[in-house]
């Protein structure tokens, strides 16, 4: 194994100038990554300049058998935490060989959003908390649970340390640190209520470049698991009863929040929110109804409230926020499988562009 652990390692830098692209996108289900690799004849650095690919749609849910090709268009460009030197990871969106974007395609109707005048002038700011749970490869229960029983009851285990509290940090640690060295502007880690149940933060993003970044985070996650061995699941509610349930909690900020007499913009974006409530909770994640029950830190689904420092809100505004007069908000309500391109695009939309 060692040989093959130093040809993984190999440095192609000491031998070719050629490069390995890895160009990264959305299946058919919406939450799987698929990736595949081509070789590049010295650097790049500029999404434009990469080519066009394509993929068998047919294979991933994406395109019928008798026309199942599907077009990639490279979009961000990050480093290769993985094979690294100059080596690349590249998100892409999925297009139709006519240029038209297929309907997984999120991406395209965001970047929309986000090239929008009113938009482009706001500087709209995320902060996404994602949230994800380790699981055990052949039996699919957290990491750290006895297999068919349960841990001791919730409380010990949030931001905690110890063989008996803390499981899986060495996957945490190494997400952590291969999202910085790939260019991600992740800020931050920490354990959850639920043992077995972790979290990062990407962010601040501006625009387009949080979803973006928190698909390559996603990514990057779901490739350290499989070396690691062990599942990553973030479905909503993965243990049901009396456990947390993993979301994705938005944080956003516009100029006009940022700036003094923010407040006041906030309380206005927040009521927007309330009147669309039904459309983004519909737009925030599958399973959600599991995860949004009023209880475990949770507003109920069919419910709209916002409060300061109130985790039992749908909308949580910040003491320091109240305050100053002027920051940011929180909405609680998305899923962890939420789509960030859906869910950045649709707050922008929401409040600044105001659609009714």
């Amino acid at each position: 194994m060692s040989l093959l652990t130093d040809l993984v390692n190999l440095n192609l830098s000491e031998t070719t100038e050629k490069i390995i692209a890895e160009y990264i996108w959305i299946g058919g289900s919406g939450m799987d990554i698929r990736s595949k690799a081509r070789t590049f004849p010295g650097p790049v650095s500029d999404p434009s300049k990469l080519p066009t690919w394509n993929y068998d749609g047919s294979s991933t849910g994406q395109a019928p058998g008798d026309d199942s090709e599907v077009i990639l268009y490279p979009q961000a460009i990050f480093k290769d935490p993985f094979r690294r030197g100059n080596n690349i990871l590249v998100m892409c969106d999925c297009y139709t060989p006519a240029g038209e974007p297929i309907p997984t395609n999120k991406r395209h109707n965001a970047a929309k959003i986000f090239s929008h005048p009113d938009v482009v002038a706001e500087e709209p700011w995320y902060g996404i908390e994602q949230e994800y749970t380790l699981l055990q490869k052949d039996v699919k229960w957290p990491l750290g649970w006895p297999v068919g029983g349960f841990p001791g009851p919730q409380g010990p285990y949030y931001c905690s340390a110890g063989a008996d509290k803390a499981f899986g940090r060495d996957i945490v640690d190494a997400h952590y640190k291969a999202c910085l060295y790939a260019g991600i502007n992740i800020s931050g880690i920490n354990g959850e209520v639920m043992p077995g149940q972790w979290e990062f933060q990407v962010g601040p993003a501006v625009g387009i470049s949080a979803g973006d970044e928190l698909w390559v985070a996603r990514y990057i996650l779901e490739r350290i698991t499989e070396i690691a061995g062990v599942v990553l699941s973030f479905d909503p509610k993965p243990i049901q009863g009396d456990w947390n349930g993993a979301g994705a909690h938005t944080n956003y900020s516009t100029k006009s929040m940022r700036n003094d007499g923010g407040y006041e913009v906030i309380k206005s974006a927040i009521e927007k929110l309330g009147k669309r409530h039904k459309e983004h909770i519909a737009a925030y994640g599958e399973g959600n109804e599991r995860r949004l029950t009023g209880r475990h830190e949770t507003a109920d689904i069919n419910t709209f409230l916002w409060g300061v420092a109130n985790r039992g809100a749908s909308i949580r505004v910040g003491r320091e926020t109240e305050k100053n007069g002027k920051g940011y908000f929180e909405d609680r309500r998305p899923a962890s499988n939420m789509d960030p391109y859906v869910v950045t695009s649709m707050i922008a939309e929401t409040t600044i562009i105001g659609k009714p």
